[in-house]
């Protein structure tokens, strides 16, 4: 029998009214589905096998990626990846798998258009179509605060599958949303689910200290430590004689590495939050960020089998367990797949991508259907009937008014140069002047509004497409504003990677001969700039802007910050060269909020729409490369 050694979590130092909530939820409210009476279990199956099929972090991206490039018979072949109605399909086909549990690792929400107009409400209808059987909170679950997530939740729980959310380290408020007076809380610590005449028990975890720092929970939801947490749920159904013990995290691939040296008790983790692709993908064109699944050993020295399903319904995990008489993991196994479909294209003779021939496109099929890294499936019909039907409000909800724009946004790349005639009356003299583009300040300003912990946003001006007129605003302004589908990322950056980040956006069109798209705009953060200089010597007067007070003090070198930009940018594309090793060490947070929404929740919540204030733009003087000052 599997023995727990790590105590309970103090609870002294909490409120008396958490801490009476923290112990019902650990010692009282774990519940049992589809068993008797809490009693020790009598002889369990020697060859108990458990097969777990999950996903995680799908990020309200339920659309296929379409034209995906990979290397399938090692020949540059463009796919369509993922796609959550083939996900459905998927899930159905393992159906009939025995002792089989479907767990979705959480971030379900945040990340295309279907949040930024239904917030979760078609996310819940698409994971109705697969049926979980546990849910566990992601932090951008709490993105728009307890309230949208309890909504989520009731989307989650209408028609019969009833999928229950765990987890043990979040205690919301008795009378807020996600606990409310005289009923039932809407987040449980674990379940006891019968599999085959064997109680499992599945525990959920979420990451705390990110969760707090960069999504919205109300201040009275409580985030306790995870492995604490973890171990105190594990405590409780071993008590209850539960021998078999899931862990579902969402806190990241390394950090499950490092809870499940920590935890007893413990036989599999199913994470998320890191978007790891584990496996082994080589053949395919992907890199992979470990062995699927993962063996690894408790702090008992007993196997614990470790799985993640990378990002965006792009995989699916299906994982195989094996446990010895005494409950002990005794094999892992299993493997994580990409989930794709045609039309499948290859590029002809000139070099244009083109559909392959029936003939051929169902011959690789059949060869793919040996290869078990990759899943070739139609999508669910029905699951794809739901999926239209928001598709097409989509649609309807662009047309939709957000507000008016009082003067018109000019759009200057550089100061300087030639304005975008669009914007009409009002733009004239936007050539001639310092601040340069209007439309990509306001965006600017958009992102930092958008982020809980940055100091100052950055935007390349390339990608902001079009001016704005002044007059009514759409939801399709902002869409043409930001066509893409980027999403915000905070960097922490010293006040020297700042400064040499700006000096890259500059150089590259100066110097390097590139696209003056990566020209520097930003919110928070303003400059004099002499692009008649060399590099390394145009930025001067660099100055921040505090958030608190709005005082403006002058960026400090060895200083550290949070800097918010979009992913292109923050990846080092552009030719923001001092980016890119920043982000390949892991020092950002990924916020996963679709840029555009920030810009539409900007639109709606200042008003009428207005350029800032002239002290608030990023250029306050400029030189142009001929030497000419502008105003």
């Amino acid at each position: 029998m599997k023995q727990s050694t790590l105590a309970f979590p103090t609870i002294q130092r909490l409120t008396t009214m958490a801490a009476l909530v923290l112990g019902a939820l650990f010692l009282g409210g774990c519940a049992t589905e589809g068993a008797g009476p809490v009693q020790a279990p009598s002889n369990a199956p020697a060859a108990f096998e458990l097969t777990i099929a999950h996903i995680n972090d799908h990020h309200s991206q339920l659309d296929a990626f379409a034209a995906t490039e990979l290397v399938l018979d090692g020949v540059p072949t463009q796919v369509e990846l993922g796609g959550f109605a083939r996900q459905t399909s998927l899930f159905k086909s393992v159906a009939g798998t025995p002792n089989l549990l479907k767990l979705h690792a959480g971030d379900a929400m945040t990340g295309s258009l279907y949040y930024t107009f239904f917030k979760g409400k078609a996310d819940a209808r698409m994971m109705n179509t697969i049926c979980f059987d546990a849910f566990i909170p992601g932090n951008h679950e709490f993105d728009d605060g307890d309230a949208t997530l309890k909504a989520f939740l009731d989307e989650l729980a209408q028609g019969p599958c009833q999928t229950p959310t765990l987890s043990a380290n979040i205690v919301p408020q008795p009378g807020t949303p996600l606990a409310p007076a005289g009923g039932r809380p809407y987040l449980q610590p674990s379940i006891v689910k019968d599999i085959g005449g064997v109680r499992v028990g599945l525990v959920g975890i979420t990451i705390a200290g990110k969760t707090r720092a960069s999504s919205r929970p109300l201040a009275s939801t409580q985030f306790f430590d995870e492995t604490r947490s973890a171990q105190a749920a594990i405590d409780a159904l071993t008590a209850q004689g539960v021998r078999h013990i899931v862990l579902m995290t969402h806190h990241g691939y390394d950090a499950d590495l490092a809870l499940a040296a920590q935890l007893t008790g413990v036989d599999v983790i199913i994470g998320g939050d890191s978007h790891t692709l584990l496996g082994d993908f080589k053949a395919l064109g992907l890199p992979s960020g470990g062995r699927y699944p993962t063996v690894a050993r408790n702090a008992a020295g007993e196997r614990v089998c470790i799985g993640q399903a990378w990002e965006y319904g792009k995989a699916f995990g299906l994982m195989n367990v094996r446990f010895d008489a005494q409950g002990r993991v005794s094999q892992c196994s299993g493997q994580a797949s990409l989930v794709i479909g045609e039309p499948f294209k290859r590029k002809d003779a000139a070099g244009a991508w083109q559909p392959l021939p029936a003939a051929e496109a169902a011959a690789l099929q059949a060869r793919l259907a040996a290869n078990p890294a990759v899943r070739v499936l139609a999508p669910d019909p029905a699951a794809a009937q739901t999926l239209a039907g928001f598709a097409s409000q989509v649609a309807t909800e662009k047309a939709r008014t957000i507000g008016t724009a009082s003067e018109p946004l000019c759009l200057v790349r550089v100061p300087g140069e030639r304005a975008d005639p669009r914007a009409g009356a009002g733009c004239e003299a936007a050539s001639s002047l310092a601040r340069g583009s209007d439309v990509a300040q306001v965006v600017a300003e958009a992102f930092l509004r958008g982020s809980r912990r940055a100091d100052f946003a950055l935007q390349n001006a390339g990608g902001v497409r079009v001016p704005v007129p002044a007059g009514t605003l759409s939801m399709n302004t902002a869409f043409t504003v930001l066509p893409y589908t980027n999403v915000l990322v905070e960097l922490d950056l010293t006040g020297a990677e700042v400064l040499a980040a700006l000096e890259d956006g500059v150089a590259n069109h100066l110097d390097l001969g590139q696209s003056n798209g990566s020209h520097p705009y930003a919110a928070g953060l303003r400059w004099d700039l002499d692009m008649s200089q060399p590099k390394g010597r145009r930025f001067s007067n660099v100055q921040v802007r505090s958030k608190t007070t709005g005082a403006w003090t002058t960026l400090g070198p060895a200083k550290t910050y949070v800097m918010v930009t979009n992913d292109f940018v923050a990846a080092g594309r552009d030719g923001y060269a001092t980016l890119g090793p920043v982000y390949a060490a892991g020092r950002y947070v990924n916020t996963y909020l679709l840029y555009t929404q920030t810009v539409v929740d900007y639109l709606t919540a200042t008003g009428p729409l207005a350029r800032p204030s002239r002290a608030d733009y990023s250029h306050q003087k400029v030189i142009t490369r001929g030497g000419v000052a502008l105003p």
